[in-house]
């Protein structure tokens, strides 16, 4: 084990000191060696730092993953020349795939770069992490195939508690597309029918579906699922559906040698990340294609050869008359058919809105990121917002021509945060992109109605112009559902509304909504009056017997009339409260009640300042045992007041001695 940095508590590559040890394995060790590092990127970091200082003069370095040529493949692969040494920097590609004679070394940084298919966003995005047990003791039984080998493995033997025994299988993190498409073809058409046939791993649900809806899209597959005239001959096509789509609806539209091209820059990888416009490189591209009075071509490197090679499957051949040449112009138009789902609007500072509903960047200072419409062809798994990778501009015009079947124009009416008001507009959408928005005047009332419920579920119930009076009323009707919903009536629903903030959100629309008519604003809410509204919700049986049983104000011996307590609207108060002034009690003997003599009031029994004295729910047994501490300690304090020996029989005062009736 040669523990790395750079492995400790995050999955990254510390290049540096992989290319300590292979300058420790050159030394120390004979033979080749293989390095495993998880992507082309630290393999060329890594050779770079192994080039200065340069290793030993017998030993020559050599990088190994999918992009590079046939002959530097073939450099990386062969033997290495008599009495010379190589190393071989290689991705996983180097596991399993092929053989190197002649390594007996071999370097494993324990990481590995996977795709990673994401159903929730449509989208492959590459992954670094730590490889799997499995997958670590395959690239150790590289080493000395012939003779005993080393193999030098840089993380912590401790670290190996928390590896994967085996790595996911490939059919549970793929793009499932091309699967579904050959399924619909033998007439499955249903993720039902997936699970009568003899997987090692099922295909996963949402996976399937996603590429289920994508060929529906594409018109690969009708709406029950089954394959289409247009999805066999994408069949044919020895190329993701999403290509063989674009190949074959280009060519129809005298586009196919562009078509061809696209297809081969974005089956080799070769766009390259200098930069999101793939339109430069079809250029660059199709003038190796440009030869075509005499049909000889001199292929330039793996694209143009990939090219030639599509043409050759597909069997189309690139148009002969100049007009109908290779045009980079058309990549945008390509890259549309195939990805419908990733036609990009520019927001503004490099954001865009993609068709299929999510967002995506690219940096401001990207040529693309100024441009109106772009088919955008790579992005990065980023759910919430994309990086752009690869794209092409777009026209407008040419966007409507193409998706003319699916652009829909709708009237939208909806509550907007910012402005706090319905806004009403006529949209033309291209599935979820926006491609025209003007403002709209003939919108249904009863929408504009369901957009300010939604806005005030949005808010809260606090953006209604609740008053004290409102809140008093919500408090009484609370009170008496709460009493006839008392143990001793199970099962009996009681007559009174619900009228919790809970309850009232959610039936918005039978309460408020009648009051609503031509109201479109939150301004426009202080125009309602809560307590009509909430009256609106009793007959008028049920609001005299409302006043009757939980009055607002009852009468005390004094003849005041006292306004009663119920508490908070949404509160669990056990009873309601009369706050009184203890001398305005003088004469009661029995405690007063409401709700039909069923329910006593809470006395909150107060000094001649207001202050809380005592609080009973028995005012004859406060007379006789609470009251006579009470007297002694305020008739000093209150001395203007009357403090009499026997309350019950005294006569009850809003006022002081010398106020009182019959004083002198």
């Amino acid at each position: 084990q040669a523990p790395s940095p750079g492995l400790h508590g995050q999955i990254g590559l510390a290049a540096d000191h992989v290319a300590a040890v292979v300058r420790h394995a050159v030394e120390k060790e004979s033979g080749s060696i293989l390095v495993f590092l998880p992507g082309a990127g630290e393999i060329r970091r890594v050779a770079d730092l192994l080039a200065l200082p340069p290793l030993a003069p017998d030993v020559s370095v050599h990088p190994l993953y999918g992009d590079l040529t046939p002959q530097e493949q073939d450099a990386a692969i062969s033997p290495a020349a008599g009495g010379r040494r190589k190393v071989v920097l290689a991705t996983s590609i180097a596991e399993t795939s092929l053989t190197i004679e002649g390594i007996r070394v071999v370097i494993d940084a324990g990481l590995a770069r996977s795709p990673r298919f994401d159903p929730a966003s449509g989208m492959t995005r590459l992954v670094t992490e730590r490889v799997s047990l499995a997958a670590a003791l395959q690239r150790q039984g590289r080493a000395g195939r012939l003779e005993p080998g080393t193999c030098y493995r840089l993380w912590d033997a401790a670290e190996e508690h928390a590896m994967r025994p085996f790595a996911q299988p490939e059919i549970a993190e793929a793009d499932l597309a091309p699967l579904v498409l050959e399924l619909a073809a033998w007439g499955i058409a249903e993720y039902a029918g997936v699970a009568h046939l003899p997987w090692l791993t099922m295909p996963p649900s949402g996976a399937y579906r996603q590429a289920a809806d994508l060929l529906q899209a594409l018109g690969a597959l009708d709406e029950q699922g089954r394959i289409t005239p247009h999805g066999s001959a994408m069949l044919r096509l020895p190329l993701h559906p999403r290509l063989a789509h674009m190949v074959l609806a280009a060519t129809q539209n005298g586009q196919g040698g562009t078509a061809c091209v696209v297809a081969a820059l974005l089956t080799e990888r070769a766009g390259g990340r200098n930069g999101a416009d793939i339109t430069p490189e079809v250029a660059r591209h199709s003038a190796v294609l440009d030869t075509r009075a005499s049909r000889t071509r001199k292929a330039v490197g793996r694209v143009p050869d990939a090219i030639l090679h599509i043409e050759r499957q597909l069997r189309i051949a690139l148009p002969h008359t100049e007009t109908d040449a290779v045009q980079p112009d058309a990549t945008g138009e390509c890259l549309a058919l195939a990805y419908p789902d990733r036609i990009a609007r520019n927001r503004g500072n490099g954001t865009f809105h993609l068709s299929g509903g999510k967002a995506a960047f690219l940096p401001p200072e990207d040529a693309l990121a100024r441009t109106p419409f772009l088919a955008v062809a790579e992005l990065d798994g980023h759910a919430a917002r994309a990086r752009i990778w690869q794209a092409a501009p777009l026209q407008e015009s040419m966007l409507k021509h193409l998706f003319a079947d699916r652009i829909r124009e709708t009237a939208f009416v909806a509550w907007d945060d910012q402005a706090d008001a319905v806004q009403a507009r006529l949209q033309t959408r291209l599935d979820a992109l926006v491609l025209r928005d003007a403002p709209f005047a003939g919108a249904d009332p009863a929408a504009v109605t369901d957009a300010v419920l939604e806005g005030i579920r949005r808010i809260g119930l606090h953006c209604l112009p609740w008053t004290d009076e409102s809140d008093r009323l919500r408090a009484r009707i609370g009170f008496l559902r709460r009493l006839d919903v008392q143990p001793g009536k199970p099962g009996q629903p009681s007559p009174w509304p619900d009228l919790s903030d809970p309850a009232l959100l959610a039936g918005l629309e039978t309460w408020l909504a009648p009051f609503l008519g031509g109201i479109s604003r939150r301004s426009q809410f202080r125009s309602l009056n809560m307590v009509t509204v909430l009256e609106a919700l009793l007959d008028w049986p049920m609001r005299q017997r409302l006043d009757r049983e939980a009055p607002t104000h009852i009468a005390v011996p004094s003849g005041s009339n006292i306004r009663i307590d119920y508490g908070m609207p949404d509160a669990q108060q056990a009873a309601p409260i009369l706050p009184v002034k203890l001398q305005e009690m003088f004469g009661a003997t029995e405690t007063p009640t409401i709700a039909g003599g069923r329910v006593p009031l809470l006395l909150h029994l107060l000094s001649p300042a207001g202050r809380p004295l005592q609080v009973t729910g028995d005012l004859a047994s406060f007379w006789k045992n609470g009251y006579p501490a009470v007297r002694a300690e305020m008739r000093g304090r209150y001395p203007k007041h009357p403090w009499p020996e026997n309350p019950a029989t005294a006569i009850p005062t809003r006022h002081v001695k010398r106020r009182a009736p019959g004083s002198e």
